[in-house]
């Protein structure tokens, strides 16, 4: 029964917040495919696209802690469709910078209407799934990440093709039609998506309970308000490997369309080729997340697919043929995709309600740093060496990072998830 009720409702949930994530996600990385000709249009270096890639995360470091308290007190559906409204009217705008400085505006405004979401969405998995079965369906729902790039990335080879259609740019087609399915979806979040079970037409009383009683039954949270939770070392502390994660995340994604076009292929052949790779990491990841979930494990899991990820990065970064070097990228992203997914289990387990709010909101906004440091370093580098290889290898020493301290903030902190039953 119990099994049942949870399946119901991650068959009507997690795909919609799928579908939200892409549009997000997609809105947040097509400044990487658009740099293809973009760049050279408003004449942006390599460096200076790092920065202006990257400062989206500024915006998105002051905002999202005090958006997802928000998000909390007047509930997902009425807070996710306000972030959505606004960031698809940001993205499109993009369309009409005039130079690095306009851009890089808009980037950091896009941040600011952004913040809350990905927490947010944590945190509202939290009200539906106990923590033991918490990871798969973190894991699905960060194959968001990989949809956006297996649909996007051929999709934006596409619309870069629009070039001088209606007196507009390719890269200008891209901000608008691929802002266009925030904007709208914004609005199918107010019919579709509950606040809380409590809220669900689609459970029936009996349904309703199963999921409130076993809720209920996990071991109490540490915290539940604010202040306390700004208190335990463990929010803090789980910043740090997350940051590992987020430089590799964001570091290979901003970039990867353009390491793929090093390599050789056309604009339509790179958004095949990235596609590819993010094919790869989601199949990867759901496995990764199954295992964490029945095996009631978490800390080692971050580890180890954070090691897998650094050693697919360091290996791109020596290789040299085509094939191999995508081949490797895929293993990075791979691994990169499977620690973030299984890390997000981690602080719901000792955090609830406003605590949780705020410090999954936390955590993100000041890993999510790196989410700036990240684009830069691969862009400073690429113009101080000529090439990729020396930010691989640096992105691929954050996820070393990640696996070391995730290690040490486990075994000093204690963290442990309860086996999900019958497996």
């Amino acid at each position: 029964m119990n099994q049942r009720v949870f399946a119901k409702a991650a068959w009507r949930i997690i795909p919609f917040m799928m579908l939200l994530y892409v549009a997000n996600f997609l809105d947040r990385v097509n400044v990487g495919f658009a740099a293809l000709t973009m760049n050279k249009d408003l004449v942006i270096s390599d460096t200076v696209f790092g920065v202006v890639g990257g400062v989206f995360f500024l915006g998105y470091f002051f905002f999202e802690v005090p958006s997802n308290v928000i998000l909390e007190k007047v509930g997902a559906r009425l807070w996710i469709c306000r972030i959505m409204l606004t960031w698809g009217i940001v993205s499109m705008a993009t369309a009409f910078v005039r130079g690095p400085e306009s851009l890089g505006v808009l980037r950091f405004l896009l941040g600011v209407a952004e913040a809350g979401f990905f927490p947010g969405v944590i945190f509202y998995l939290g009200l539906w799934f106990p923590a033991a079965m918490r990871a798969r369906y973190i894991g699905l729902f960060l194959c968001a990440i990989a949809l956006a790039n297996i649909v996007g990335a051929p999709v934006s080879g596409l619309i870069l093709g629009m070039d001088g259609v209606w007196g507009l740019r390719g890269w200008q087609w891209l901000f608008v039609l691929e802002g266009l399915p925030s904007f709208f979806l914004a609005f199918a979040v107010l019919v579709w998506l509950p606040n809380g079970p409590g809220d669900a037409r689609w459970l029936d009383d009996d349904e309703r309970t199963v999921i409130d009683a076993r809720l209920k039954a996990e071991p109490a949270r540490a915290h539940h308000a604010l202040w306390p939770m700004l208190r335990d070392p463990r929010v803090w502390a789980l910043a740090i490997p997350d940051f590992g994660i987020v430089l590799s995340t964001y570091g290979v994604g901003l970039w990867l369309p353009q390491i793929v076009k090093g390599l050789g292929f056309s604009n339509l052949g790179v958004g095949g080729v990235v596609a590819a790779v993010y094919i790869a990491s989601s199949i990867a990841t759901v496995l990764w997340c199954l295992s964490s979930d029945r095996a009631g494990e978490r800390i080692r899991h971050v580890a180890i697919a954070a090691v897998i990820g650094a050693s697919g990065l360091i290996a791109a970064a020596f290789t040299q043929g085509s094939i191999v070097c995508v081949f490797a990228l895929a293993i990075g992203m791979s691994g990169t995709l499977a620690a973030i997914s299984v890390f997000w289990s981690l602080p719901s387990s000792f955090l609830g309600q406003t605590a949780a709010a705020g410090g999954i909101a936390l955590i993100n906004s000041l890993a999510n740093l790196a989410g700036f440091a990240g684009p830069y370093l691969m862009g400073w580098l690429k113009t101080a060496t000529g090439g990729y290889a020396a930010g691989l290898g640096v992105l691929g020493g954050g996820l070393l990072m990640t696996a070391i301290t995730i290690l040490l903030v486990g075994r000093t902190l204690g963290f442990r998830a309860p086996a999900f039953e019958n497996g």
